[in-house]
């Protein structure tokens, strides 16, 4: 799992505040700060690239519109986190066929040179059997993600995919804290045997 500095709510606040005063140049680097982790969670989420960006360009849409709402008592970035997974939920209610799936890695950033995220050069490069095997893994791993009923994939992706701690996601799902760790236990658990059965391990 990518470890990234955590953002503090002091980072935030006086661009959240210069935002409250209809400051879109520190709305853009608020933005830029979380673009990465929102569009990686909305991938995991949905299983699809396309989907993902649709939800975190709508989630940034109406973060702007309820800034005015917003209480920096709390971290933004929990508070955008969870418009992020509403939004989400939104789109998987809508969505009515499973579209195609990406391949990318519960470790690797999303990136893309259109919308929110900027495409970053790799440090090194794997032969190309082990970029192949590596992404028959990674294809099988997010099948079985999307394979959870949201309320277990939700828990599963905000724990061992964002780091997320068993507090600040009963506060974001407004679940109680053995409520979590029961449907995180669950999903892993679902994700082993889905694993094995896809790589031939039953």
């Amino acid at each position: 799992m990518t470890t990234e500095q955590p953002i503090s709510p002091d980072d935030d606040g006086p661009l959240v505040a210069l935002c409250k005063k209809g400051d879109m140049d520190a709305f853009e680097e608020l933005v830029r700060r979380h673009q990465k982790k929102m569009l990686n969670m909305a991938f995991r989420m949905t299983g699809n690239y396309e989907d993902a960006c649709e939800v975190v360009q709508d989630a940034f849409v109406a973060a702007y519109k309820a800034i005015q709402q917003f209480e920096q008592r709390a971290r933004f970035g929990t508070w955008l986190y969870t418009i992020v997974l509403n939004q989400t939920r939104n789109h998987l209610k809508k969505a009515s066929t499973v579209s195609s799936r990406a391949e990318y890695s519960l470790d690797e950033p999303i990136s893309s040179e259109e919308g929110f995220i900027r495409t970053e050069p790799a440090s090194s490069e794997p032969s190309v059997l082990e970029t192949l095997e590596q992404r028959e893994v990674q294809s099988r791993v997010q099948q079985c993600i999307s394979g959870l009923d949201t309320e277990f994939r939700e828990v599963l992706v905000l724990r061992d995919v964002q780091g997320f701690s068993y507090d600040e996601i009963g506060s974001m799902l407004k679940l109680a804290d053995g409520t979590v760790k029961s449907r995180l236990s669950r999903a892993r658990e679902a994700i082993k045997n889905c694993l094995k059965k896809l790589l031939g391990r039953a």
